[in-house]
């Protein structure tokens, strides 16, 4: 198993620099200038080159990149080019928002879609089956940014009632930091669900299929105990794929959700880095994006040799 991690682990390293390059040659095609957007449109040429010098964008982009490639390594992620504050600082304050709205979104997901495809899938056909399908359904229908903005309006309306703006962590105030997320949860937890409870009822319905289900249902053992110790590990390889993908695209930040209800997410500040062309920040922001997608694919792959060893040695 140990060796089975080394292997897998050493693949990201290829991926995560892949990534950084693309990223870093991606944002300086954008058309713009960041000095010429943070002196102004009264500045004189003079002042923009020589900010852009002072920023390090008068040189190649390859020598641009070896320097802040080299400066990652030694654990500096340089400064903004909007505040020209040490860009982690900002990245530090996103991530426990973006991160508790991960959590506990995936948790609604996985409380509702594990019974819930256990139950379509066994009693397929029947009523419970239906409105499994229907939510599920709805949840890949609707755009998360229809779904937020109709749940704001109907808090508004219905209730004169809005999520209070900003993060506030949990252990100040316990109230306050549910009031802010139980909401934004719901919606990015629900899509999720939908995803789970589709693939978790497809799967389970082809194991079922399988002969020593059969086998295991004609040596007389009840119907939850086969569905539990037989087949559903044996279903869940390809939902944890589904669910490791859905984990590191949170993390990542739910930018649109974050919009909609004010939360200072890692995926707002990416829109803000964006829009302000923050080279630095920006590449920082996707770096930490891929580590974190990078480690989910790779605790993936570590799940699976623990749900079927043959993988291990394949």
């Amino acid at each position: 198993m140990i060796a089975y991690a080394i292997r897998r682990s050493l693949l990201a390293v290829p991926t995560l620099i892949l990534v950084s390059v693309i990223v870093f040659v991606m944002m300086r095609s954008i058309p713009g200038d960041p000095a010429s957007l943070q002196i102004g449109d009264n500045s004189s040429r003079e002042q923009v080159q020589a900010l852009r010098e002072q920023l390090g964008l008068d040189k190649p982009v390859y020598q641009q990149y070896f320097v802040w490639v080299s400066g990652v390594l030694r654990g500096d992620f340089g400064n903004s080019l909007r505040s020209r504050q040490p860009v982690i600082d900002d990245l530090v304050h996103a991530i426990p928002v973006s991160a508790e709205l991960a959590v506990v979104g995936m948790v609604f997901a996985i409380i509702v879609a594990i019974p819930l495809g256990i139950l379509a899938a066994t009693q397929r056909g029947q009523f419970i089956d239906y409105v499994a399908r229907v939510i599920a359904v709805a949840g890949l229908s609707i755009p998360s940014f229809i779904l937020g903005t109709l749940v704001v309006l109907c808090l508004a309306l219905w209730f004169g009632w809005l999520p209070p703006p900003g993060f506030t962590p949990f252990y100040k105030e316990p109230w306050t930091n549910v009031q802010q997320f139980f909401f934004p949860a719901l919606v990015v937890g629900y899509r999720s669900s939908a995803l789970t409870t589709r693939m978790i009822r497809s799967e389970l319905l082809e194991v079922l299929n399988h002969d020593y289900v059969r086998t295991a249902v004609a040596k007389g053992l009840s119907g939850r105990a086969v569905v539990v110790n037989h087949a559903l590990r044996n279903a869940l390889i390809p939902v944890v794929t589904l669910i490791g993908t859905q984990v590191g695209t949170l993390l990542a930040g739910a930018v649109i959700t974050e919009t909609i209800f004010s939360l200072p997410g890692v995926g707002h500040l990416f829109i803000v880095a964006v829009s302000e062309r923050d080279y630095t920040l920006v590449q920082v922001i996707v770096l930490f994006v891929a580590v974190v997608v990078t480690l989910c694919n790779l605790l993936v792959d570590l799940l699976y040799g623990f749900l079927d060893p043959k993988i291990r040695y394949s």
